[in-house]
C-alpha cells in the first residue's frame, strides 16, 4: 500500500507529464500562451449599424427610439410617416431633439418614391430641410436625368432602393448599376440584400462588383432566393452573412448597415434583438 507522500510524489510528477511537458518541450507555446503578454490593439471597425425606418411601419416614433435605445443602435433612415414630407421647420426641429433624447442620429431619409420632377423637387427639399445628404428613393426610370440634375445642385447622394422582383424598376444591383453608372457618381444604390437574393442575384457578389456605388446597405435575411422568400430572423435565411462582412471588409464599406426587419411587423422586437445581436457578433461591432 502506498503512503501519503508516495501519492503526492507520484500525483506531481503525473501533472507534470500530462500538463507541463509541452510547456517545456515548446518555449514558443509558453510564450504564446503566456496570460500576462498584452494583446495587441483591436482594429477599428468601420462599420456603423443603423435602422431601416420600415421596420417601425406599424410604431410611433417614441416607440421606435425606445427600441433603438435599448438596442445600443445609434443611426436611423427616417420614414415620411414618422416625419412627414411637409413637416414645419419647428417639427423637424422636435423630431431631432427626441431623437437626440434617445441618442439616435437620423442619417437619411426614405425611401422615397418618386413619379414626377415635382415630386424629385419635394425629396430634395425635405432632405435638405431635415438637414441630412443622403436621399434614398426609387424614382420612375425616366427621371433619372432629372435626379442626376438635382444631385449635383444640392450636392447629395442619392441611393436607389432595390425591390427585388415585387415591383418592375430597381429589382436588383445590376439594374440599378445599370441605370446610374453613366451618371453623376454621386447616384447610386441602397444594396437591399434581401430583395436582391430574391431576384436570384448574389448579393455578396455584387457588393464586390457594385461597391463604388453603394452608399447605404438594407441588410436582413430571407428564406429563399426567389419571390416567394420572405424576411425572417438574420442568420436563419438563405443570405451567407459572414461571407457579406468579409466582402465588406474587403471593399472598404464604410456607408451604413441598416436592418430593415420584415416578419411579425405587429410584434417585431424579439426578432429584432436576435437579428442585431447575430449580425453585432459576426461583424465584431
Amino acid at each position: 500500500m502506498q503512503n501519503r507522500r508516495t501519492f503526492f510524489r507520484q500525483s506531481f510528477a503525473g501533472a507534470l507529464a500530462l500538463g507541463a511537458a509541452p510547456w517545456i518541450g515548446n518555449a514558443k507555446i509558453a510564450e504564446v500562451a503566456d496570460p500576462v503578454k498584452p494583446k495587441p490593439p483591436k482594429a477599428e471597425n468601420p462599420f456603423k449599424l443603423g435602422m431601416a425606418g420600415f421596420t417601425f411601419v406599424n410604431f410611433d416614433l417614441d416607440t421606435t427610439l425606445k427600441t433603438l435605445e435599448r438596442l445600443d443602435v445609434h443611426y436611423l433612415c427616417i420614414k415620411d410617416f414618422h416625419l412627414p414630407l411637409d413637416s414645419t421647420d419647428e417639427q423637424i426641429g422636435a423630431f431631432h431633439e427626441k431623437c437626440a433624447a434617445h441618442r439616435v442620429t437620423g442619417y437619411a431619409v426614405g425611401p422615397i418614391y418618386m413619379k414626377s420632377e415635382a415630386e424629385v423637387d419635394r425629396g430634395f427639399a425635405y432632405a435638405r430641410r431635415v438637414g441630412v445628404k443622403l436621399i434614398v428613393g426609387v424614382p420612375d426610370y425616366e427621371l433619372l436625368p432629372y435626379v442626376d440634375r438635382k444631385v449635383k445642385e444640392y450636392d447629395f447622394h442619392y441611393a436607389i432602393h432595390l425591390h427585388g422582383p415585387d415591383i418592375k424598376i430597381y429589382p436588383d444591383a445590376t439594374d440599378a448599376w445599370e441605370h446610374t453608372k453613366d451618371l453623376d457618381g454621386r447616384i447610386g444604390m441602397c444594396l437591399d440584400i434581401g430583395h436582391d437574393l430574391r431576384n436570384g442575384c448574389d448579393p455578396v457578389a455584387d457588393l464586390k462588383k457594385y461597391h463604388t456605388r453603394v452608399f447605404d446597405m438594407h441588410i436582413k435575411d430571407v428564406t429563399d432566393s426567389t419571390k416567394a422568400g420572405v424576411g425572417i430572423e438574420i442568420g436563419r435565411g438563405k443570405i451567407d452573412f459572414p461571407a457579406l462582412v468579409k466582402a465588406m471588409r474587403e471593399i472598404n464599406y464604410t456607408g451604413m448597415c441598416s436592418l430593415e426587419y420584415e416578419k411579425d411587423m405587429k410584434d417585431p422586437f424579439l426578432g429584432i434583438a436576435e437579428s442585431i445581436g447575430y449580425f453585432k457578433a459576426i461583424s465584431d461591432l
